[in-house]
């Protein structure tokens, strides 16, 4: 990781930016803030390396649509994005957008410092990705059609009510199909489902 890698922090709550900051200086890691996208749009043009870590929901323009302005920008830079509970729709529309990662609130200190030091380390060398993408499909694989159905509705961010409505089953059986995709894909979590998914091209 390069020690002139930076971590651009944009939220438009203070409060939110402060707590980031303090954790990363704490983790002897460079970090700036911004209040909004413009904020940091403006900043652009003197960045050179690091990653960025921003809200999904703000005003005057979005995280999405700071990822598509950085898209035609060219800026290459990492784009971890943080959302509210419920909020997987949005982080999916986020990764299709080209964000590497998302975050949901309330997030713990060891999720961000580690979903920021993987971004990092993916700025400064390539290849880690194509990995991580083949020990993915490989998951992938050891999935039934049921379980890939089943992963499909948790990745659009549908509850295993409807997912149930959709398939013909009971709620109780995709609670089981869900652990069971959650096992085989090892997920901690729904964001990491999600990402994986992303990951592996499942819904471009």
């Amino acid at each position: 990781m390069s020690s002139e890698a930076v971590t651009h922090v944009i939220d438009d709550d203070e409060a939110v930016r402060q707590s980031i900051e303090f954790l990363l200086r704490s983790a002897k890691m460079k970090v700036r803030t911004y209040e909004s996208a413009g904020a940091f749009l403006a900043a652009v043009p003197g960045i050179a390396s690091g990653c960025i870590v921003t809200d999904v929901r703000m005003p005057e323009m979005s995280g999405i649509d700071l990822l598509r302005r950085l898209k035609e920008l060219r800026v290459a830079l990492p784009v971890i994005v943080i959302t509210g509970h419920g909020d997987v729709p949005l982080a999916v529309e986020a990764m299709k957008a080209g964000a590497a990662d998302f975050i949901e609130k309330p997030f713990d200190d060891d999720a961000i410092l580690g979903a920021i030091r993987a971004a990092l380390a993916d700025s400064a060398s390539g290849g880690r990705r194509s990995a991580e993408r083949a020990e993915i499909d490989e998951r992938l694989e050891s999935l039934s059609q049921r379980e890939r159905q089943v992963l499909e509705g948790l990745v659009a961010g549908q509850p295993n009510k409807i997912i149930a409505h959709n398939l013909g089953i009971s709620p109780r059986t995709v609670e089981i199909y869900r652990a069971n995709v959650m096992s085989k894909m090892k997920a901690p979590s729904l964001s990491d489902l999600v990402r994986m998914a992303l990951t592996a091209g499942l819904f471009e």
